[in-house]
């Protein structure tokens, strides 16, 4: 498996957002085209566009364990709970690293949701906003997993 957390950086320095970063650095692994698994990720940047909610980085782990682990059985209380408890694992695991997995905590930002325009990526940006931290750490969590838990 290549440096998954280097190729998300790159994506995330090339003005994807964080969880098109993530995702999309993935997109081999999961069976997407690059332009397919940009739109599906597109929604969740922003902590789910811009409303700073849950990581965009987070969001994108659980679609990738959502396309290489998730069930399609309606009735099965037994298969649901193992993928929730796969998920609950990557939550923690970032949490773990970063306290929360808030976008608007991790950003230290008051407000709880932000207005739809986004910033422009100058490097003033990517060096006083961590989220490339966070694009890098939820490519590595997933990362570990995948190759831990292979199927």
């Amino acid at each position: 498996m290549e440096n998954k957390p280097q190729k998300a950086a790159k994506l995330f320095r090339q003005g994807y957002n964080c969880a098109q970063s993530v995702f999309c650095a993935f997109c081999d692994e999961v069976g997407l085209d690059f332009e397919t698994a940009l739109k599906l990720s597109s929604s969740f940047g922003g902590g789910m566009g811009r409303l700073r909610e849950v990581c965009g980085t987070v969001s994108a782990m659980f679609l990738i364990a959502g396309l290489k682990y998730g069930y399609t059985e309606s009735n099965n209380d037994e298969i649901k709970e193992e993928h929730y408890t796969r998920i609950q694992k990557l939550a923690k695991e970032f949490e773990k690293r970063h306290k929360t997995l808030i976008c608007r905590e991790l950003l230290g930002l008051d407000e709880k949701h932000d207005v739809p325009k986004p910033e422009k990526r100058t490097e003033e940006y990517y060096k006083t906003r961590p989220c490339e931290k966070f694009v890098a750490s939820s490519a590595e969590i997933i990362s570990n997993y995948l190759r831990q838990n292979s199927i």
